[in-house]
Formats: structure tokens, sequence, C-alpha cells
């Protein structure tokens, strides 16, 4: 009996700290519209809701563009690479006869 009531005392607080969590989930991100000009009524600003620009209240801090941009590439770093050079002289090594060309 102790077992249980100890299972369902986690299972309680599990339920519990989950619950903020997937009520943040449900919500629509609405993320401000930057524009030069706001056609919209006091107190509202352009907002986007799933890419649709309308008028509202946002939600998050970050905006519309901002956050569909595409990242920074990184520079690309091109090293020196040293390449192995050969002559086209022939190799005549003393006390050997005859010449061959590697």
């Amino acid at each position: 009996m102790l077992k249980i009531n100890g299972l369902l005392t986690a299972a309680t607080f599990g339920l519990m700290a989950a619950l903020p969590q997937t009520a943040a989930a449900g919500e629509a991100k609405i993320y401000p519209y930057q524009t030069s000009v706001n056609y919209c009524p006091a107190g509202l600003q352009p907002v986007t809701i799933s890419g649709v620009i309308c008028c509202g209240v946002p939600n998050q801090h970050v905006s519309y563009q901002s956050m569909k941009a595409h990242p920074v590439a990184q520079k690309k770093v091109h090293r020196k690479v040293h390449h192995a050079t050969y002559s086209a002289r022939a190799h005549c090594p003393v006390g050997t006869k005859g010449c061959t060309y590697d």
C-alpha cells in the first residue's frame, strides 16, 4: 500500500510539472511584423499569425522576418595545400647504367 501511495504522489507531481508546458505549447505564436506604417487601431500593431499579417498584440519578442531569416553561412577558410613537385629530368645516379624517368 505504501508503494502505491508513493507512486501516485510521484505521478501527481510529474503531471503538475508538465501542465504549464502543455498549456504554453497549445498557444499560437504571434510575431510582431516590422513595417514603416501602422494602419491598425490604437493599442494594436501589425502581427503575423501562421504567416498571415493582421492587427493584434504579439506574444513573441522576435519579429517574424528575423525568425524566418536563414542563418548566416560560416566563412570557409581555404588553407594552402603543399603539393609535391616533380621534375621531368632524368634520374641518373652515379654508377648505374642508363637513366630512368620517374
